[in-house]
């Protein structure tokens, strides 16, 4: 390989073969054509002569850097590894990656590449330092274009629209195509971020742009004040509000479509000191499904849940805070008990993922369309499994308890701490303790937690009084330091901590008698309930999440 690439330079008569044999007697161990051209730059040959006799020797054309992307065109792969092996990715056009390579003997790089991605691989050729340039470039990219946007955003006509605040004026500038690429970009990067809500947040001298990903807000972009009503009003444009409404909240939705994927943004506006507060919820619709095992269930508390979703009828509930997962264990659950056998109805606000052979129905609160009143129609339809979103009420609580009472298994949401408080809030809601008693076969109650990242955890000892305040008897623990595939972080994607209570006879016996909540969570306790804090210790043991994770979400059952 060395020796054709010094034939090639002699053909030019652009170096003696003196020169290439010193070149040849200082590499004689690396044995790298690459090496080769390096030492013979160093040694006074020019580098565009040595790059074209590479070119040649790899059959490989030149990548001039006037082609190099402003984003890589690669969503998810770490710059590390590009700059380890030094590629750098060019252009992905149907299915086929273009690439431009520092070094062509590393064919170890692009071997992991082809196993990472189906896609058709092209090669090009150029300078080492330009490569890693570029690649130092695209990892601040992500500010530094949104930067560009911010300040060539039309300036003098924000201000002019901060001002006199015309609603023409504002419609105009939302049109703009500095405001368009800016809040397309805010989106983008969120989807990138694997971002569940985007809150974009007036301030008296900034707007700031936060992430909330994992369950955890972020702060990732800080606009100035004066560009606040356009990007609001690009928003509120695209999510057909009204731009003319600024007293009172709003509610609207955004179809979007980012690398094939089809995103549905939900977007609520609130009037605040400053100017409106916007939170967009992004829903992937075309994510997979995540089953019963994926969530975090350990195979006991599979095991009694799974025997409970496969009763012929009666009342499910899961319980916790909003965004703690409780539609993702609704979708799995209805997916392990889905069969052509089975007539699912399903009434949700919004429905959030398309399920193959379930019926859902999306509630429409303008036109009448409540939990209740679609509660109320999906009993006539025959069905033999039914799953309500929420139960926000009496009149939902009371249809949904004839629902389980008349031969359905009913699965819905309830917000309250713990499993044994659900049932104590259905009697307040003014549900009598014996039907309670007669449909409730199930509560769950549940948490996320942020697992540790698998590629920077390490072990670490658990100091003496958070092992008093656990009361546990844990001396290692794992936990993560931060690196480039949890940006930091520590953690990378979240799973479940879970209370499961059957509703056994003990139980109904207690409900009859009104028990409250503490006392029925001991009796609970003492049929060999776990509680979610014990459920998240034993994920710490088993090296998934961090004691800190689990004080964080359970601090509540204190």
């Amino acid at each position: 390989m060395n020796k054709k690439l010094g034939q090639i330079l002699l053909s030019a008569g652009n170096v003696t073969e003196a020169e290439i044999l010193r070149a040849l007697d200082i590499q004689k161990n690396e044995g790298s054509a690459l090496r080769i051209g390096e030492i013979l730059i160093e040694n006074g040959l020019m580098e565009e002569e040595v790059f074209k006799a590479l070119s040649v020797q790899f059959g490989m054309p030149l990548a001039d850097a006037s082609i190099f992307p402003e984003q890589s065109p690669l969503e998810k792969i770490s710059f590390g590894f590009l700059e380890k092996n030094l590629i750098l990715p060019l252009k992905l056009h149907d299915n086929v990656l273009t690439l431009a390579l520092g070094d062509p003997t590393n064919t170890e790089g692009l071997d992991a590449l082809r196993m990472s991605y189906d896609y058709e691989l092209i090669t090009m050729l150029a300078r080492k330092s330009e490569v890693l340039q570029h690649l130092e470039m695209l990892q601040g990219s992500r500010s530094a274009v949104m930067q560009r946007l911010i300040e060539g955003a039309g300036e003098d006509d924000i201000a002019g629209a901060e001002l006199t605040g015309e609603i023409s004026h504002l419609r105009d500038l939302a049109q703009e195509k500095g405001i368009i690429q800016l809040v397309n970009l805010i989106i983008e990067n969120a989807v990138k971020d694997r971002a569940s809500d985007i809150h974009v947040e007036p301030g008296e001298y900034n707007v700031r742009v936060r992430y909330r990903i994992d369950g955890v807000l972020y702060e990732k972009e800080t606009l100035p004040a004066k560009m606040y009503s356009a990007v609001s009003s690009r928003i509120k444009l695209l999510s057909q509000m009204n731009i003319a409404e600024r007293r009172l909240p709003q509610d609207g939705r955004i179809k979007v479509n980012f690398s094939g994927r089809s995103i549905d943004i939900r977007v609520s506006t609130l009037p605040t000191v400053y100017g409106e507060s916007v939170v967009m919820r992004l829903l992937d619709k075309a994510s997979s499904f995540i089953t019963l095992e994926d969530i975090g269930f350990d195979r006991t508390i599979l095991d009694i849940y799974e025997d409970v979703i496969k009763k012929p009828y009666g009342m499910v509930l899961i319980t916790g805070p909003t965004g703690s997962g409780k539609s993702t264990t609704l979708y799995a659950s209805l997916a392990k008990i889905n069969s052509s056998e089975k007539k699912i109805i399903t009434v949700e606000e919004p429905v959030e993922y398309l399920m193959p052979g379930i019926n859902q129905i999306q509630v429409r609160p303008k036109i009448g369309l409540s939990f209740a009143s679609g509660l109320r129609h999906i009993v006539r339809q025959d069905p033999d499994i039914i799953m309500v979103g929420e139960i926000r009420d009496m009149e939902t609580a009371g249809i949904a308890i004839h629902a389980a009472l008349t031969g359905h298994l009913l699965f819905s949401t309830l917000h309250t701490n713990d499993a044994p408080g659900a049932i104590t809030r259905l009697m307040d809601m003014g549900i009598e303790n014996y039907l309670v008693a007669s449909t409730l076969i199930c509560v769950m109650a549940q948490r996320l937690v942020r697992k540790i990242c698998p590629h920077c955890r390490v072990k670490e000892q658990v100091p003496e009084e958070v092992l008093l305040k656990l009361r546990s008897d844990i001396s290692e623990v794992w936990s993560g330091k931060g690196c480039e595939e949890c940006k930091g972080t520590g953690y990378k994607g979240r799973i479940g901590i879970f209370e499961v209570l059957p509703v056994s006879d003990q139980l109904r016996e207690l409900i009859m008698k009104r028990a409250t909540s503490k006392e029925l969570k001991d009796k609970a306790m003492e049929l060999g309930m776990r509680a979610l804090r014990e459920d998240g210790i034993e994920k710490v043991k088993n090296g998934i999440t961090t004691i800190d994770e689990v004080l964080r979400v359970t601090q509540v059952e204190l």
